[in-house]
């Protein structure tokens, strides 16, 4: 249960906090005074909100004794006019945010949330281990015996240390974040912020301000100095996730972070200084959108310094029955439940079905599942569809033709599942199809199939070790629609 101190002499804004979050899973501890407040704080909360004025000592300087208990606490301002440079100050001093008096509940209590999930982020541990035995209960864990997986615990202990800029590539679902945790906890920047910015999620017209931040009358509706996340993260580490879906129009800006460690707030003149460690990550294909004008060449290679590549969990297929133990005692965890163990049904259907949305979709079914469940044991019954309108037989069964996918019988299956990314599903799967035919029909010959497909030899390359293709003495997939075939060695 997170907890969230405020700080502020003002008995009404107490209770409206205690009101406000008094039916949620919030501890809400509050303090009238500096000293009474820095007490508290050395508890180490989820997140504070400190009011600028208070009786005894200056929100900014309590906000310098709380950022070196931890650096780590989100901290939100409350200021009572919209121009306080002192909350500014504290802003390009590491605070999370600030907000002017009125408050606005709806508003602080979605920047509350925001506070908790990067709070999290950055204490909750992510475990390295090739069994779940290996890792504590209190840490999420990248699990996987797989020769791929220990390549990825290899490359970040090698990358960790260092302060070069990482690109973590994958599809949807693989765990791109929890590598950048990894990273983040195993470098030297551990006890400095750790900040996200989902570069799909905000819009094209906001996330140029959410990066640099921008100055009072920039543009309609800034109405005051805004302090962007290159600044907040300064010492620290920003992951900017799905940096694919950048506009091209920022891409030019991020290069020149990476490269001077130097921006402009969007509306000022103002040379600023940062030290950020840029992680990113990707399910795009950047070769071919550098190739077709869609991103830049020079921030991809910018970008390209140390890659980490995620397999897909159809590639993974010796790390599916730890993963579903680990997951599952994980889903026991969070829904107070006893689910013991699971049916060698359910084993089966698990092992065989493909996971086009990989880790992510494994976790959603097993939650669902133990939701479901009324005993210690996991039966067939529990799984939602598709797998528990399927036998064990007909789960995964590849098409004898790669171009034969049944896609009314696809889109059915994978929204009475309950998916958020059926598009990249359905691309990633026509995708898979699509090569697999042509690799066959060229014998295995991967520069005709680049020339008849219309793409490089780098950009097949890539796509097969995305998709799970694989060129020995048979063309296949790890994936459905499995096709296979007489091939000759890779050319």
């Amino acid at each position: 249960m997170p907890t969230l101190l405020v700080i502020d002499d003002e008995p009404s804004v107490l209770h409206a906090f205690s009101r406000v979050f008094r039916d949620s899973n919030v501890t809400v501890e509050t303090a009238s005074t500096g000293g009474e407040g820095l007490r508290l704080a050395e508890q180490k909360p989820d997140a504070v909100v400190l009011d600028i004025k208070l009786p005894d000592v200056s929100g900014l300087e309590l906000f310098k004794q709380i950022h070196a208990l931890d650096p780590r606490i989100p901290v939100i301002l409350i200021t009572g006019t919209g121009t306080s440079e002192t909350a500014i100050e504290a802003i390009r001093l590491g605070a999370f945010d600030y907000l002017v008096k009125p408050l606005d509940f709806g508003e602080l209590e979605a920047l509350v949330d925001r506070a908790f999930e990067i709070r999290r982020m950055a204490l909750e541990p992510v475990g390295l281990a090739a069994e779940p035995d290996d890792v504590s209960d209190q840490a999420e864990a990248i699990v996987g015996q797989s020769v791929a997986m220990q390549q990825v615990y290899k490359a970040i202990g090698r990358v960790a240390p260092q302060t070069v800029t990482v690109l973590i590539r994958g599809e949807s679902g693989t765990g791109k974040e929890l590598v950048a945790r990894a990273i983040y906890q195993h470098s030297n920047r551990r006890d400095a912020p750790f900040l996200v910015v989902n570069c799909a999620a905000i819009p094209e017209t906001l996330l140029e301000s959410e990066l640099f931040g921008h100055e009072k009358g920039a543009f309609t509706g800034a109405d005051r100095r805004r302090i962007g996340k290159f600044e907040q993260s300064s010492g620290g580490t920003l992951f900017l996730d799905e940096i694919g879906d950048m506009p091209l129009s920022l891409q030019s800006k991020i290069l020149r972070v990476l490269q001077d460690q130097r921006f402009e707030r969007v509306g000022g003149n103002q040379t600023i200084a940062t030290d950020v460690r840029i992680i990113a990550a990707t399910n795009r294909d950047l070769e071919q959108m550098v190739a077709e004008g869609r991103f830049r060449s020079d921030l991809f290679y910018r970008l390209n310094i140390y890659t980490i590549v995620l397999p897909p969990l159809r590639a993974r297929q010796d790390d599916l029955v730890p993963l579903i133990h680990h997951l599952l005692s994980r889903a026991n965890r969070e829904l107070h439940k006893r689910v013991h163990s699971i049916t060698s049904e359910v084993t089966q259907r698990l092992t065989q079905y493909a996971w086009p949305g990989n880790v992510r979709e494994l976790q959603s079914v097993l939650k669902r599942a133990v939701l479901h469940a009324s005993g210690p044991v996991l039966t067939a019954d529990c799984l939602p569809d598709p797998l528990s309108a399927l036998s064990p037989d007909d789960v995964d069964v590849p098409a004898a033709d790669p171009g034969t996918t049944d896609w009314e019988r696809f889109v059915e299956e994978r929204f009475r599942a309950g998916v958020d990314n059926l598009y990249d599903e359905a691309i990633a799967l026509a995708e898979r199809e699509v090569i697999t035919r042509v690799l066959r029909r060229t014998e295995g010959n991967q520069v005709r199939a680049a020339k008849i497909l219309g793409i490089t030899r780098t950009t097949l390359r890539t796509k097969m070790r995305q998709l799970g293709i694989h060129l020995e003495r048979v063309v296949h997939e790890d994936g459905p629609a499995a096709e296979t075939g007489p091939a000759p060695p890779p050319s």
